[in-house]
C-alpha cells in the first residue's frame, strides 16, 4: 500500500545515536505525482489552483509547478467553468458565484494528455471570524482565531494567512555614495509580506457548541523583525468536510509532527482527486467548495512589550575609511566602499579640495543599511 512516506522526506532520529539513512525502493522512486491545491470559491473571490510535481526527496528543494494544463470547474448540472493560467502553474477564475444546492468538481488535462478529475463535492461555506487576538508574551507574540457556527453545521475549521510588516534596516544611510541622500532616496523603512506555511486546524466535532476558542495561528519571537514597527495579518478561514479534515490531519501529522519514533507514523494517501488515464495513479492533494471568510488585524510595537528587541540576524558592524583625494581605491578583492557590497553610512571632513587633511567615512554592508535588499518602500495598498 502507498503510503505517504513515499512522497515526503521523513527525518529519523534514534534515542542515543544517529545515522544516514538511504531510501530503497518506493520510497527513492523518480515518480513524479502531480500536486493539486486550492479550493473552488463559491463566492465572490477568485478561484485559484496550484499544480506543482512532487520531487525524489534528496534533490534541491524547490517547487516543480506543472505549466500549460487545461483546468475547468464542472458543475453535476453540466456547466463548466474555464480557469486561465496566470503565471506558470497557477490557474484561476474570477469570481465564480455557484449555486450552493449543486456540486462542483476541477478537471484537469496535462500536457502529456493526462486528464485528472475530483470527486463532485457539495458547498460548504465558511462562518464568519469572530475575531483574531493576540496575546505578548516574553518569548514573543501568540497570534489566535476566535470563531462560531450558530446553525451548528461546521465543526470542521482549517485556516491560512497573509501578514505584512514595516520594517527598517539595522542602521541608517544619509549617504548615497558621496552625495547626500535627498528626501525621495531615503531606504531606511520598508514593507514586507509572507504567507503562512503550517497546517492549520481545528474541529469541534467532539464539543456541545460549535465554537473555536483562541485556536493557535502563529507566534512571532521577541526578536523577529516583523514587531518592531508595525504589523498585520490577514486570516483566511474555511469550512471542511469530515473528509476533508482527515485529509490535512493525516498530512499534519505527516509533515509538522514526525521526526522521531515516538511520532505519529505516516498514514496511507487520502485524496478525492483521480488520474483517469491511469487509476492506480497517486494524485496528491483534496479539493473543497465554499466561500472563504477573513478578517485582518493591525499590531504596532507600542502595544507589545517594551522588552522585545530585533536580533542582528545578518552580523552588521561599521566600519571606518580614511583618505586624502578624490576618487577614494579600494583593492577590489576587499569588501569596501567602491565594491557594490557596502553602503555609506556618514561622511567626515571636507571632501573637497585641497586634500591636505584626512577625511573618513563609515560604511557598513548593503544588507544593513538599504531595507529595499528585502522589502519596498511602498505600503501595501491595505496599510493604514
Amino acid at each position: 500500500m502507498i503510503k505517504w512516506r513515499n512522497i515526503l522526506l521523513i527525518v529519523l532520529l534514534f534515542v542515543g545515536c544517529k545515522k544516514a539513512f538511504t531510501p530503497v525502493g518506493a520510497l527513492s522512486s523518480t515518480a513524479k505525482y502531480l500536486v493539486i491545491q486550492g479550493i473552488i470559491n463559491s463566492g465572490n473571490d477568485s478561484t485559484v489552483i496550484n499544480l506543482s510535481r512532487t520531487k525524489i526527496f534528496d534533490t534541491v528543494i524547490n517547487i516543480a509547478v506543472e505549466p500549460g494544463a487545461e483546468v475547468s470547474v464542472e458543475s453535476d448540472a453540466n456547466s463548466t467553468y474555464p480557469l486561465t493560467e496566470t503565471v506558470p502553474g497557477t490557474y484561476a477564475s474570477a469570481a465564480l458565484n455557484l449555486d450552493n444546492t449543486h456540486k462542483y468538481r476541477l478537471n484537469i488535462k496535462t500536457t502529456d494528455n493526462k486528464q485528472y478529475v475530483s470527486d463532485f463535492v457539495a458547498v460548504k461555506n465558511a462562518p464568519a471570524i469572530d475575531s483574531v487576538g493576540y496575546n505578548a508574551q516574553p518569548d514573543g507574540v501568540h497570534l489566535y482565531v476566535n470563531a462560531h457556527d450558530g446553525a451548528n453545521a461546521t465543526h470542521y475549521y482549517r485556516w491560512e494567512y497573509n501578514e505584512a510588516w514595516q520594517f527598517h534596516s539595522f542602521y541608517e544611510s544619509f549617504w548615497n555614495g558621496l552625495s547626500p541622500r535627498m528626501a525621495n532616496d531615503f531606504v531606511y523603512q520598508c514593507f514586507t509580506n509572507d504567507i503562512s506555511k503550517s497546517i492549520l486546524i481545528s474541529s469541534t466535532a467532539k464539543l456541545s457548541q460549535d465554537v473555536v476558542y483562541q485556536a493557535p495561528i502563529a507566534m512571532i519571537p521577541s526578536t523577529s523583525e516583523k514587531i518592531e514597527t508595525k504589523y498585520s495579518i490577514l486570516v483566511k478561514q474555511y469550512a471542511l468536510t469530515s473528509d476533508a479534515y482527515s485529509f490535512w490531519q493525516n498530512l499534519q501529522n505527516n509533515t509538522n509532527q514526525l521526526g522521531s519514533i515516538f511520532d505519529a507514523q505516516p498514514t496511507q494517501n487520502q485524496s478525492n482527486y483521480h488520474c483517469l488515464t491511469n487509476p492506480a495513479e497517486i494524485v496528491v492533494g483534496y479539493l473543497s467548495v465554499g466561500n472563504v471568510t477573513t478578517k485582518r488585524i493591525f499590531i504596532t510595537a507600542s502595544q507589545l512589550l517594551p522588552s522585545y528587541s530585533p536580533a542582528n540576524v545578518y552580523g552588521c558592524s561599521l566600519d571606518t575609511a580614511y583618505y586624502y583625494h578624490e576618487p577614494f581605491y579600494f583593492d577590489p578583492g576587499v569588501v569596501g566602499p567602491n565594491s557594490g557590497n557596502t553602503s555609506v553610512l556618514g561622511l567626515f571632513g571636507s571632501p573637497s579640495p585641497p586634500f591636505d587633511q584626512p577625511n573618513s567615512l563609515t560604511y557598513t554592508r548593503t544588507i544593513c543599511a538599504d531595507c529595499t535588499v528585502r522589502g519596498s518602500l511602498n505600503p501595501p495598498p491595505f496599510w493604514k
